[in-house]
């Protein structure tokens, strides 16, 4: 009896600890071995949280795995909402690229493993993604704008290279095209099934991961995917601004947000402990460690859940990675206050929102070509059109984020034409600068597409504050800013 209650007792206290263990791992407070293709490496932290509901607070953790945009996460969406008497005729669609590998690397670091092969096999997964390697494979021949036709069509690389589209990013855009695909053409039937090229309008910037991006989306939003009709433009300018680039007061404005960007860091001893204790972590100076724009890598780290980089002086942890994410969002909050960074946007997004509108206008007139409009952009493309639009609450875009400017069609009134405008699935139109009180005199659920046009051509240089700038040259080349 006693060696048999002895037993139990035993078997009781190696589940006790069985479990303690187990939630010391999950609330990473012991390290857990991490591996890749199934061997292990050196016991280092986990550092994925689970998904939760958004908190009270700021919390740079939930923001960090907002900017990941894991493909698992269900998100709601709000694109082609429209009472019934009232007809879609075109969409225009701005994307950032998705996931990618860092554009930096953390001195002195091993570069974390991350295999950029398309694998069916591998979370995360979509449906299509074998036959959109299959479909890739096969494009040698279409039609893009040099210099398109030199890069990749997918990415293929065991170990990423530097700023490479990742398997996560191309699932990204297979799902942002299969649920544009459901609502557009096939509840809205934006386009035929026999649909032609000059029904499209496509552009993207000269980055594989942006062009990779925008074939992807493409990929699973066409009913029928045919090399011969796909062709892109080349944008040499993440701004998106074609012929109109040099814009001398835009870069002033630039120049004083970098110079706010600069003093809010000096201000924040904590930030600099931190870049600190990382430099001698990894043995650089300060300074190099910063220019080296750590929280890129570590982004990386965290979206794909890899340890962060150890050496023989320490690891660096969460704790690092919370401090700067942390500055990151004040930044975002300064930046909004100062408002030096809306100079820059409203001067930086208009050429791309008067080429949009133009388009828009010619759609209302009875054109038919072009309805459809893709570009496959960066952050530094989207965040300027958030803020010109005064959508100054908006988050940063996060990989794959998508903006979307809708053109409906009154039936019963078919001179009539309206806009919405939804970011990530969410309706924003009333937040824009532009319709924020339209909705108090108006029982539409849209915003008249001539408020749009008369805020581009007219409403974006009185917002700079100049009387004198009726256009953008003007406004782009006064005197006395």
């Amino acid at each position: 009896m006693l060696f048999r209650n002895r037993f139990l007792l035993l078997l009781a206290l190696a589940a006790l600890l069985a479990f303690v263990s187990l939630s010391l791992q999950f609330f990473h407070l012991t390290p857990v071995s991490t591996a890749k293709n199934g061997v292990s490496s050196k016991s280092r932290k986990r550092i994925m949280p689970d998904p939760v509901t958004e908190p009270p607070v700021m919390d740079p953790i939930y923001e960090a795995l907002l900017y990941c945009n894991i493909p698992s996460v269900a998100e709601r969406s709000m694109e082609g909402h429209a009472p019934h008497h009232f007809k879609l005729i075109s969409v225009h669609v701005f994307i950032r690229h998705g996931d990618r590998y860092p554009l930096y690397v953390i001195p002195k670091t091993k570069r974390p493993e991350i295999d950029c092969t398309l694998v069916a096999n591998r979370k995360p997964y979509h449906p299509k993604l074998e036959a959109f390697v299959s479909h890739m494979s096969k494009g040698s021949g279409a039609s893009f704008e040099s210099p398109l036709h030199s890069l990749p069509l997918y990415p293929n690389h065991p170990l990423c290279e530097m700023g490479e589209l990742t398997q996560t990013g191309v699932v990204q855009h297979l799902q942002n095209g299969q649920l544009l695909r459901d609502i557009y053409l096939k509840k809205h039937k934006l386009l035929p099934n026999d649909w032609s090229t000059d029904q499209l309008y496509l552009e993207t910037t000269g980055k594989s991961r942006t062009l990779q991006s925008g074939l992807a989306l493409l990929y699973g939003f066409l009913p029928d995917f045919d090399w011969k009709k796909i062709h892109f433009r080349h944008q040499p300018s993440a701004l998106f601004c074609s012929g109109n680039c040099y814009c001398p007061v835009r870069n002033q404005y630039l120049e004083k947000e970098q110079r706010r960007q600069y003093l809010l860091r000096l201000k924040n001893s904590q930030l600099e402990r931190t870049y600190e204790d990382m430099a001698r972590i990894v043995d650089v100076p300060t300074k190099q460690l910063r220019a080296a724009n750590p929280i890129d890598s570590m982004l990386c780290h965290f979206c794909h859940n890899v340890s962060f980089p150890c050496t023989r002086n320490g690891c660096i942890d969460m704790e690092h990675f919370k401090v700067i994410k942390t500055h990151q969002i004040e930044d975002e909050r300064e930046r909004r206050e100062k408002k030096l960074y809306l100079g820059y946007a409203l001067l930086g997004a208009h050429p791309i929102l008067n080429q949009t509108i133009s388009r828009m206008q010619r759609t209302a007139e009875g054109r038919k070509e072009e309805v459809f409009a893709l570009y496959s952009a960066h952050d530094v493309t989207l965040s300027p059109v958030l803020s010109a639009l005064g959508l100054m609450e908006a988050r940063f875009p996060r990989f794959a984020a998508r903006l979307i400017f809708e053109l409906w069609q009154d039936r019963e009134k078919p001179s009539e034409h309206s806009v919405r405008i939804l970011y990530n699935g969410v309706d924003v139109t009333f937040h824009t600068s532009f319709c924020q009180d339209h909705h108090k005199h108006s029982s539409k659920p849209m915003c008249p597409l001539e408020n749009l046009v008369r805020f581009v051509r007219r409403d974006m240089f009185v917002a700079l504050g100049s009387s004198s700038s009726t256009n953008y040259y003007d406004a782009c080349h006064r005197e006395g800013f």
